[in-house]
């Protein structure tokens, strides 16, 4: 990386603001400036109508979605963002106003069309409670005439005339002036017509009480029948409305792509007024700087100068300068660079173990998955991918090309330990060809012959911490830390390694494995001498930051007691053998049961169709959940077991000044 100073007249900066969000070169700093003449932008209020200008397009193209669903086929995933030229970039702008219209439009109509579904369902609830009242045929307010008062309402229960009479004549049994019509009649209440003469309402209404006599709530100005044919056509106009409305959203289905490169502008002007605020600003001229990588610089320098008439300075960062970080590797090694920083970004000065490192996890990832069948699939599956979508965004595609890799450890492992698809040649030759044909192993089968698999398990453990170990050791060089070397590489190298080919030596080991081959005596005494020079020095030197001699013994002590955990590390790469034996069993399994099917009809079409479908399905299964477990270990590996021997991360990821749009992208190339 490389520092970037840019010094330009104010009436430039719109410009030249647009054209490095469009390049996407350079990280722009907040660069404090103690002076009077140079002022920072608050730009807050400007960000706010952006973002809300976007969020306003972004919900008018999901309205348009909900009632023209956009067409994606099931890869659309991989398609990624679509390209557009400067050109039609420019043409989208210069309608903005009237793309914004549209958006405004559309969200109106939609909030007019919840309105509207919320107003018949208030009137549909407002029906429903006069429909128990279809039978009058006066208002609900109806009041009753000059010489009687009416009581329109509900009483409690279901009750025919005769009983509300009954009733009321065993509370009133002096009074009968009136009359009684039961409207309507359900399990929980009865709806009742009372018309009585003045001189008997007083009481007769204390008498209705009792019954628990309740007015409508809803009491229209018009009789029921009458009032819900008005509710009727009120329904129906708003039905209509609706029906308008969403003729009208459909219609701007022409604007969708305009909706979201709009949603898009105003985001990348949100960007780029934030990225304003970090500029010093005077009356006429205005202050960047920032980082930019060494390959871009000169172009990006020549760039500015010649377009612009700006002044641009490029210097090496200083030394203790908080510089961010941008990963540079090949194609092999690039794919794995979003594993890396899953973990943590490496510092300035770290190496980055990106090539390692993908080297090893190709190899881990295949020895726990290691079935042939499965890892054709992930190459046919991820290059397909690879071929046809061209326009995948970069991050995917490194995830893809990862698998893609894997799939040939997987398809290497596999033929070498003999399982494609589990023993699916074996099943399948024994259940339809009735003979004995299998794929046998080019080295040994894990599933017969566990141990060695067990050995070359902790063999490839060992080589991958000692690597770590290694990297740690190379850091300390490249930086002139001999010592350091000498205390935190060389003397567990010792310790660790002599330890290992003492321990191959023993007879104890030797029995377990079931390995052929002894070691000379003197292999082991050498190496228990090493391991025990290994160990003093680590004794020695592990406090050697402290000055008192009693913390340093203590110190020592707790350093050598940490080979402990070098023993966890390499017992933790049994998961090769034990995730490579999953496999390889599920397979098995699957096969077991599909030839069991088989057997049904003796091998038949429908065995064959049945053999086929558990197949398919059960294959499906194993693969994914397999691979899940492969990759979530594999990282794990990386991360604790080989990280932690030498890598510290932290560094600072470089994030340029870019498009970050979610529907299209606009690339300049210097």
């Amino acid at each position: 990386m490389q520092k970037i100073n840019l010094y330009a007249l104010r009436k430039n900066r719109k410009a030249i603001m647009e054209e490095l969000q469009r390049l996407g070169v350079v990280q722009i700093e907040d660069m404090k400036l103690a002076d009077s003449i140079f002022t920072k932008q608050n730009t807050a209020q400007s960000r706010r109508v952006f973002e809300k200008s976007s969020d306003t397009a972004t919900q008018a193209a999901d309205i348009l979605n909900e009632y023209i669903p956009e067409k994606k086929s099931p890869l659309s995933m991989f398609e990624g963002r679509k390209t557009i030229s400067v050109e039609d970039y420019y043409t989208f702008v210069d309608n903005n106003d009237e793309i914004m219209r549209v958006a405004y439009d559309i969200n109106s109509l939609q909030k007019e069309i919840s309105d509207k579904k919320a107003d018949i369902i208030r009137l549909e609830t407002q029906k429903e409670s006069l429909s128990v009242w279809g039978n009058l045929d006066v208002s609900l307010r109806f009041p009753g005439t000059k010489k009687t008062k009416a009581f329109i309402g509900t009483v409690a229960g279901s009750m025919t005339e005769d009983e509300i009479r009954a009733t009321l004549a065993q509370k009133l049994p002096e009074i009968d002036d009136y009359v009684v019509e039961v409207i309507s009649t359900l399990p929980e209440q009865t709806c009742v017509f009372i018309l009585a003469h003045n001189s008997v309402a007083e009481k007769l209404e204390k008498a209705l009480r009792g019954l628990g006599f309740a007015r409508p709530p809803l009491q229209p100005k018009q009789p029921p029948q009458e009032r819900i044919a008005i509710l009727d056509d009120r329904i129906n106009q708003a039905k209509n409305d609706i029906e308008n409305a969403e003729k009208q959203i459909k219609s701007y289905v022409g604007m969708r792509n305009a909706l979201k490169f709009i949603a898009d502008y105003y985001r990348m002007r949100r960007d780029k007024y934030e990225a304003i605020e970090l500029l010093s600003q005077s009356k006429r001229t205005f202050i960047l700087t920032g980082y930019v990588s060494s390959e871009n610089s000169q172009a990006l320098e020549k760039l500015l100068t010649e377009k612009y008439d700006a002044v641009v300075e490029i210097e090496e960062p200083d030394e203790n300068e908080d510089v961010p970080v941008k990963l540079k590797n090949n194609g092999f090694s690039r794919a794995c660079e979003g594993v890396l920083e899953t973990y943590s970004m490496p510092s300035r000065h770290e190496i980055d173990p990106t090539p390692i490192m993908a080297f090893f996890y190709y190899i881990l990832f295949g020895l726990m998955f290691s079935d042939a069948g499965y890892g054709i699939i992930m190459i046919i599956a991820c290059g397909f991918a690879l071929l046809k979508f061209k326009n995948m965004e970069e991050s995917l595609r490194k995830n893809v090309k990862m698998f893609f890799f894997c799939g040939f450890t997987t398809t290497f492992w596999g033929l070498l330990f003999g399982s494609f698809f589990g023993d699916s040649v074996q099943s399948i030759a024994t259940t339809f060809f009735h003979s004995d044909v299998s794929l046998p192993p080019l080295w040994f089968e894990p599933l017969t012959n566990p141990m060695p698999m067990l050995m070359f398990s902790f063999a490839v453990g060992i080589v991958h911490l000692f690597m770590g170990l290694g990297i740690a050791g190379y850091q300390d060089i490249k930086q002139k830390r001999y010592y350091d070397a000498l205390c935190d590489v060389v003397f567990w190298y010792l310790l660790v390694g002599g330890l290992i080919v003492f321990f191959v030596t023993t007879d104890m080991f030797i029995g377990m494995s079931g390995l052929n081959f002894n070691l000379p005596s003197v292999v082991g005494t050498v190496a228990i001498i090493c391991a025990a020079v290994g160990a003093v020095g680590i004794l020695l030197t592990s406090g050697r930051d402290s000055k008192n001699p009693f913390k340093r013994l203590l110190k020592g002590l707790y350093g050598l007691y940490n080979v402990t955990g070098y023993l966890s590390d390499i017992l933790s790469y049994s998961r090769l053998l034990a995730l490579g034996l999953a496999t390889g069993v599920i397979g098995t399994v699957f096969n077991k049961m599909a030839s069991m099917l088989a057997g049904i009809d003796g091998g038949g079409i429908i065995g064959a169709i049945l053999y086929i479908l558990v197949f398919v399905v059960g294959h499906a299964l194993n693969l994914g959940i397999n691979a899940l477990g492969a990759y979530v270990h594999t990282n794990r590996l990386q991360f604790v077991e080989f990280f932690g021997k030498f890598y510290d991360g932290g560094g600072r990821k470089f994030t340029p000044y870019k498009i970050n749009t979610k529907n299209y992208k606009i690339k300049e190339d210097i």
